[in-house]
């Protein structure tokens, strides 16, 4: 059990909150955002750079308030996450839209708000500049490979949806030239859940040399990606020479084309997901002849990482903190699906030895502020968490306006 987890919330007891506002109940500390946000940032010595923060892992209303007040921009997916952002003070330069299954609905939605689209296919790159001639996208290139987690977040190479492979930039040529399209940017994204720089650098690489057959590129995008260390052994992602990589590669390539080309990052989980942490109840025990069983009032309805990906996510029993009682235990959502465990793996139950867990107590699953709440259904038609954000020592309740978006 890796109690440092806690230290991303210092100074705010949490056990307070959870008995305050009851559970479950996810908890955002805005202040670990904005220190991560600008370990990123300061990282990178290449000057001309913007970080567009991965709207699908949190879409909580204070964080992207948050990120906006450090002049972060928008990775935006979906139309309904472009709306939210903008009447939340995004302006339409500081947002990339890069979706799939994109509709000419979709198209008119972006293009009419200013916003730039990222064209993962050739279909809609013929789409796109057929009804619009002479307008400026991004093409989003498939390296022909990926890295991540999980098979379920690689997003490069021949099993992919995501991106157009390299054999088609001829095409891509031809249909920009016919239209007199402008390709502005140059994106990639390999995958999610990644600690090693490496694959970043072999994909940047090749952006940079598919840039030099554009001479219109403004930009270069590397997409998101950049992991953290859920378990206590995890390594953490070499900030400092990512950082140095980069920026010597990317100087290189404005020096030698002659033009001082942006650097465009798309980090989600880094940014927020060690801010997050999910306080629940335990409200039932059982035993089996194999485990002992703690059943709390949430399920992955509220958190399917561990259900979709066998994510290890730290929980300790903030009721229990100072004891010196520990015990094996599996930890169980109390949805009616067998699969609802948090203590798991991709092959099934992996039980946590944790201090002794009773009915009542307060358990914390950390670790969750990216990719938890936003993944979230109604599922058994139980209710959505609710959300408290804490800056400064303050905590209180977030609203939730996203919800005109999708009813």
């Amino acid at each position: 059990m890796n109690l440092n987890k806690l230290n991303n919330f210092k100074g705010i007891n949490l056990l307070d909150i959870a008995n305050e506002y009851g559970t479950p109940i996810y908890v955002y500390n805005l202040d670990k955002i904005k220190e991560n946000y600008q370990r990123l940032f300061n990282s990178i010595p290449y000057e001309n750079k913007k970080i567009l923060f991965a709207m699908k892992s949190n879409f909580n209303a204070d964080i992207l308030k948050t990120l906006r007040y450090l002049n972060c921009g928008i990775d935006a997916v979906s139309i309904e996450e472009i709306s939210f952002a903008m009447d939340l003070g995004f302006k339409s330069e500081d947002i990339l839209f890069t979706g799939i299954g994109i509709s000419n609905e979709d198209v008119k939605y972006c293009i009419s708000r200013g916003i730039v689209p990222n064209v993962g296919s050739i279909d809609l790159l013929e789409r796109i500049s057929q009804n619009y001639p002479g307008i400026s996208i991004s093409i989003r290139i498939n390296p022909d490979f990926g890295h991540g987690h999980h098979e379920h977040v690689i997003t490069g190479g021949p099993h992919s949806k995501f991106g157009i492979y390299e054999s088609y930039l001829e095409e891509v040529k031809r249909i920009s030239a016919k239209y007199k399209v402008n390709i502005i940017g140059i994106h990639f994204h390999i995958g999610s859940g990644i600690l090693d720089f490496e694959p970043y650098i072999k994909g940047i690489k090749k952006a940079l040399d598919i840039s030099r057959i554009f001479k219109t590129i403004e930009f270069v995008d590397i997409g998101g990606g950049i992991g953290i260390p859920y378990r206590e052994n995890d390594k953490n992602f070499d900030l400092e020479k990512f950082g140095e990589s980069i920026s010597k590669l990317m100087n290189e390539f404005s020096e030698a084309e002659g033009r001082n080309v942006k650097l465009l990052l798309e980090p989600g989980r880094f940014l927020v997901a060690e801010s997050g942490v999910l306080l629940t109840k335990v409200v039932e025990t059982k035993y089996t002849p194999l485990y002992k069983f703690a059943i709390v009032n949430t399920g992955f309805n509220h958190l399917a990482r561990p259900v979709m990906y066998g994510s290890y996510h730290e929980i300790i029993n903030i009721s229990k903190l100072d004891s010196e009682e520990f015990e094996e235990v599996v930890i169980a959502g109390n949805l009616c699906e067998s699969g609802d465990i948090f203590t798991r793996n991709e092959e099934g139950i992996e039980p946590r030895k944790i201090q002794k867990v009773e009915y009542g107590d307060i358990l914390g699953i950390f670790d969750t502020g990216a990719y938890g709440y936003s993944m979230a259904s109604h599922y058994n038609l139980k209710k959505f968490p609710k959300e408290v954000v804490v800056k400064d020592g303050y905590h209180r309740l977030s609203e939730k306006p996203y919800l005109k978006y999708i009813l």
